[in-house]
């Protein structure tokens, strides 16, 4: 029989726990916006009150973590979230996909989750913004508006039965993404917030896909003809671009990858700071660990900084 064992600081708090008769070195679960970081086999809290939810087990009375991670409570309910794992959809996600197959009506879409999503053709915009019922001839055109290997942003609609997302690109801001480079990251470290959409002021466009996908390109701005007209957003020409628009990209794209592997939470304030951080170096140089770490260092003492004021 497989036993997980406490780890030596757990073991530690435990026995002077004991001995005291004082749970004050129990994780205070009382505060709501705490973010405790456990290892496996780490006492959480000992209150009886709260239940068990995923990444945790109980032993001898306590709550106690199974996996590396981020404890999160729902009422009385507690859980750890992994620092690594698949994508966890939920409805409202804006998420950042390839697609991987055609099948009748619908594409499979890659969205770094334990199983592909799917895009059903009722859930897209058709060419000439029209609504209406779909028909045999826009099942034959399918691969005119996503063909295998493009990239996509849509929202998670819903999930069916066996856990797989359902997308939608109905609204003008989804659809075919053009004119930029793709970022992998973790989808852990990405912040969900009330935008992924972000328009930086030196002219590049980011989604922050939920799933760990980020999509850095140019900005291309919405105009009222392509609402009226969404045929353009299922075009695979890129606009033309300079070579200094083409170096931005790359700076934002290497300050984002800096963020993912120097494990920092990722939103639109880290991307603004690290990006102004990064002014005082080449693009290569972003690639360097020390400079990375420079970078992130300076612009988490900004964020502390203005989260005080």
């Amino acid at each position: 029989m497989l036993e997980i064992s406490l780890p030596p600081r757990a073991q530690a708090r435990r026995a002077g726990t004991a001995a005291d008769g004082d749970d004050d070195d129990d994780v205070d679960m009382g505060g709501a916006g705490d973010r405790q970081l456990v290892t496996p086999g780490e006492t959480i809290t000992t209150d009886p009150a709260f239940m068990r939810g995923h990444g945790t087990f109980t032993h001898e009375q306590a709550l106690v973590a199974s996996v590396a991670g981020v404890v999160e409570r729902v009422n009385k309910l507690v859980s750890v979230r992994p620092l690594k794992s698949r994508y966890n959809g939920e409805i409202g996600d804006v998420v950042v996909g390839r697609i991987t197959e055609l099948g009748p009506k619908r594409w499979k879409v890659d969205i770094k989750g334990r199983q592909d999503a799917v895009l059903l053709l009722s859930s897209i915009n058709l060419p000439g913004g029209v609504q209406r019922r779909k028909s045999e001839s826009d099942e034959l055109q399918m691969r005119s508006f996503f063909a295998e290997g493009d990239l996509v942003s849509a929202e998670v609609q819903s999930f069916f039965q066996d856990g797989g997302a359902s997308l939608q690109t109905r609204n003008i801001k989804y659809g075919k993404l053009r004119n930029g480079s793709l970022v992998m990251v973790h989808s852990a470290q990405i912040k969900r917030s009330k935008s992924h959409f972000i328009v930086l002021s030196c002219g590049v466009d980011v989604v922050l896909g939920v799933n760990g996908y980020v999509w850095v390109s140019k900005h291309v701005p919405i105009t009222p003809e392509m609402e009226s007209d969404p045929e353009g957003l299922y075009s695979n020409q890129n606009e033309p671009m300079t070579e200094s628009e083409r170096e931005t990209i790359a700076r934002v794209c290497n300050v984002i990858a800096a963020l993912g592997r120097q494990n920092c939470e990722i939103h639109e304030s880290a991307i603004v700071y690290a990006y102004d951080a990064s002014l005082d170096y080449a693009v290569k140089e972003l690639l360097k660990v020390p400079v990375q770490e420079a970078i992130v260092s300076q612009a988490s003492a900004l964020l502390r900084q203005a989260a005080t004021q």
